[in-house]
């Protein structure tokens, strides 16, 4: 009896997460680090640097499901035209998505190119606006699923008939995506910076079935995003974060800082720590490491949720690297520097 109760509740879940994965967009917790798709005003952005490279890595429930949800992002931007606009500049960069969801092989590939335009505003701040235009593909394996009416009491059988049909295995669409962003800095220590961002500013369609048009486009997502970077001593930057997003009925906040610790008289050898929250789902430690450029960082989601009892507190893991440079040394000597630095 106990087998049987867990088994149906696994099924809920499963369900449940599925729906949750078909209705939402890829996330990261280190949304910090993936700067192209939180907001397409960060191209470009870059405080102390003249470009930078990255790349993300996601595998999520893979504690308890066969095939667990894994994500990769890699990413580039840089600035242009920085010596031939008065007090600003232009921001280019492009990003590849790839994620694979669920026993379905549910894959979903997106190619964004982004550009930026940033304009000082007196010695202290800076207004940032972007906007990103990319495609989208999403295929599905129909011969791996199983729907709720091929459940026979004890087990998903797909050999039995289904009243479930797709009218398409694969669908590819164009997809927008535009914000805002806003920095204050008012001395060296001080770097404060927000933005706010909508995808799907036009409104894609997306659907595996037959149906109308309204009913199957992507609602607009919305992402909301506050930080700043403090240096509080030689040897200590902290760097506090907040993030929002909402799109149809499902919201997701994460609050949290990490910290930078130098372990060298020049700050090319660098700690990293911090603690993040994603509310009424998971605490999320975060560690790493920067070493002459190269940023290394590696984070957990720590379940807090229902979902704590079946998948023992494991829910993702995530590792992020990225690297920042000049286009060539003499810029470095030269560029003016934004946020705090060692």
């Amino acid at each position: 009896m106990k087998k049987s109760i867990k088994i149906g509740l696994l099924v809920l879940i499963h369900w449940y997460m599925m729906a949750n994965v078909y209705a939402q967009d890829l996330h990261f917790s280190q949304f910090f680090n993936s700067v192209l798709t939180t907001n397409p005003a960060n191209t470009g952005f870059i405080p102390d640097a003249d470009f930078r490279l990255g790349a993300h890595y996601r595998n999520q429930y893979s504690a308890l499901l066969a095939a667990p949800y894994k994500t990769i992002s890699i990413f580039a931007d840089g600035q242009l035209l920085r010596n031939q606009i008065e007090n600003g500049w232009l921001g280019i960069g492009g990003v590849i998505l790839s994620d694979v969801a669920g026993s379905g092989g549910l894959r979903s590939t997106k190619i964004y190119g982004s550009l930026a335009y940033h304009q000082q505003l007196g010695n202290s701040s800076l207004l940032s606006a972007g906007f990103n235009v990319g495609w989208a593909n999403k295929r599905i394996d129909a011969t791996k699923l199983s729907f709720p009416d091929q459940f026979d009491g004890k087990f998903f059988d797909n050999t039995l008939p289904s009243s479930v049909m797709l009218t398409n295995s694969a669908i590819s669409y164009v997809d927008i995506q535009a914000g805002l962003n806003y920095a204050y800095f008012p001395t060296e220590e001080i770097y404060i910076n927000g933005g706010y961002s909508i995808q799907h500013v036009n409104g894609p369609q997306e659907t595996f079935f037959s149906g109308s048009v309204d009913s199957s486009r992507i609602p607009m997502r919305h992402i909301g995003f506050l930080n700043a970077m403090l240096k509080v001593s030689d040897r200590l930057i902290i760097n506090p974060n907040m993030y929002y997003t909402n799109q149809a009925r499902s919201s997701e906040f994460l609050l949290g800082m990490n910290a930078n610790y130098n372990l060298s008289g020049s700050g090319d050898k660098q700690f990293i720590f911090g603690l993040y929250y994603r509310a009424g789902d998971a605490v999320i430690p975060m560690v790493g490491f920067e070493l002459n450029n190269i940023r290394f960082t590696f984070s957990y989601d720590a379940t807090t949720s229902a979902l704590r009892n079946f998948n023992n507190l494991r829910g993702a893991n995530e590792f992020s690297v990225i690297r920042k440079g000049f286009y060539n040394e003499s810029n470095s000597a030269s560029h003016q520097v934004f946020c705090p630095k060692f």
